[in-house]
């Protein structure tokens, strides 16, 4: 058998005894990441974005590989945490307004230790004050960089509308401001490239935008070296003692590692492999986390009927964010009706070769959004099932 139906075959066999809907993640496919990620970011550290994976043991597998340090997290309470279950090196990768979380991490000593915060405006730093209730700890912070590619004097904006610092010399000014206050202390950089990391620039059937997202891209890895270095170099003038700078994602690893001013990469998409991920030049990864909804109906040749299916990705809304199906190859969708709440009819002439309680694998468009919708991941090693594991949904948190 080829790739893909073998790979159904195995699936099928380790989970025959587990009903669908079913969530699984194939442990040699996942580790094969891991390695290639580690390969890409060629010696320096990564540090892993916990809303790619949304599973503890799986964080807890990833961080145990030499070159993997530390985790990049997405909500002040999930960071809490995570510092909780015994993980000591935690970046909030996005400002926070958790008031009741920001006045127990100034609270604990080691909370405070663990935990680093994310900041682009000094009105975040009054809010943690204010928040505080007695709570005298010091608080790590990390500053933002905006990495938007700006052209034609700043009239095209090109990236996540993120921090409103573009300049060196408005991060130095933040730097300074954190220097000033009490209560505080610049431990790090962060600088997300999403529209380089996180943008296809192989898209099937579109060479020209392809084309086009290449030449966007070259461009603004070349601007964006440049400034970031000039950034870190006015920042160190301020807080010579910088623990680290972040950047990159999983779509450009290799490209951000090259850079001499960044000490780290942020990557964690690049584990499970979501479809979304397929779009790519720089690298091609393993599908690793998958699901498996049963077939319910048989509405007539070439169309079978499935339970559930509806879970979109978050983005902006269209058909790539929705889950493919992915095995047996050849289903898709009905354009009428697409992914269903409860039911998702699949074309094809596959559907004929599939009976009441077979199973159909679908890949979700991004990563750890697939863990809100199941309560545990099952670990498949070779045709078995080896263990079974909760996902934050499973532990009884749904923090975002």
């Amino acid at each position: 058998m080829t790739a893909r139906p073998a790979d159904r075959a195995r699936y099928d066999r380790a989970t025959a005894q587990l009903d669908a809907p079913v969530a699984i993640v194939d442990l040699e496919a996942f580790d094969a990441n891991a390695d290639d990620l580690l390969r890409r970011a060629g010696g320096k550290p990564v540090r892993v974005a916990s809303k790619s994976v949304r599973c503890r043991a799986l964080l807890e597998r990833v961080l145990a590989r030499d070159g993997f340090a530390g985790l990049m997290s997405f909500t002040l309470d999930e960071s809490l945490w995570l510092a909780r279950s015994g993980f000591e090196d935690v970046l909030l990768a996005y400002p926070s307004a958790d008031r009741a979380g920001y006045a127990e991490l100034t609270a604990d000593p080691k909370l405070a230790a663990a935990v680093t915060v994310m900041i682009d405006d000094p009105a975040q730093l009054d809010l943690i004050d204010a928040a505080r209730d007695g709570g005298g700890e010091v608080v790590r912070v990390c500053l933002e960089l905006d990495t938007s590619l700006r052209l034609f004097g700043g009239r095209v904006r090109i990236g996540a509308r993120r921090s409103p610092l573009p300049s060196p010399a408005r991060l130095a000014d933040l730097a300074r401001a954190v220097a000033r206050r009490p209560g505080f202390r610049v431990v790090g950089i962060m600088a997300y490239e999403g529209h380089v990391a996180g943008v296809g620039d192989a898209v099937a059937g579109r060479p020209l935008r392809s084309r086009a997202v290449r030449l966007m891209q070259a461009a603004a890895r070349r601007e964006l070296a440049e400034r970031r270095a000039e950034a870190v170099r006015a920042v160190r003038a301020v807080v010579p003692d910088l623990e680290f700078v972040n950047g990159g994602g999983t779509g450009s690893v290799q490209h951000t590692a090259a850079e001499d001013a960044v000490t780290e990469i942020a990557a964690g998409s690049g584990l499970y492999v979501p479809h979304l991920f397929d779009n790519y030049t720089s690298f091609r990864g393993r599908p690793a986390a998958l699901f498996a909804l049963p077939v319910v109906r048989r509405p007539g040749v070439g169309v079978v009927t499935v339970l559930g299916g509806g879970y979109p990705a978050s983005g902006a809304a269209g058909a790539d964010r929705l889950p493919v199906p992915y095995l047996p190859e050849g289903l898709r969708y009905d354009v009428q009706e697409g992914a269903g709440e409860v039911q998702t009819p699949l074309l094809g002439s596959p559907a004929d070769d599939l009976l009441i309680g077979d199973k159909v694998w679908f890949r979700h468009a991004k990563a750890g959004e697939l863990c809100e919708r199941f309560d545990a991941l099952h670990l498949v090693e070779g045709d078995a099932v080896t263990a079974t594991v909760p996902t934050y949904r499973g532990e009884g948190h749904a923090f975002l």
